[in-house]
C-alpha cells in the first residue's frame, strides 16, 4: 500500500477542491494505477476465446504476404 501526504487546496468556504503531492507519491500512485490496468488487461484477455498461433509460422506468414505483396 502506497503511504501519501496530500496537501489540500480549498476553496473560500474549506471545501477541499485540488490536492498537493510530492512527485514521488505521484510516480508511484500513476505506477500502481498503470500495474492495476494491466491486471484488469490480463484479466479481461483470459475470459475471451483465443487462438494461439505459432510464433514461427506466423513469422513465416507475413514473410510470405511481403513476398507477394513485391511482385
Amino acid at each position: 500500500m502506497i503511504s501519501v501526504n496530500p496537501k489540500y487546496i480549498t476553496d473560500k468556504k474549506g471545501k477541499k477542491v485540488s490536492v498537493i503531492l510530492p512527485m514521488k507519491d505521484f510516480k508511484a500512485i500513476l505506477e500502481e494505477l498503470e500495474e492495476l490496468d494491466d491486471i484488469r488487461l490480463f484479466d479481461e484477455a483470459k475470459k475471451e476465446d483465443q487462438e494461439f498461433l505459432d510464433a514461427e509460422e506466423v513469422f513465416k506468414e507475413i514473410e510470405e504476404a511481403r513476398k507477394n505483396e513485391q511482385v
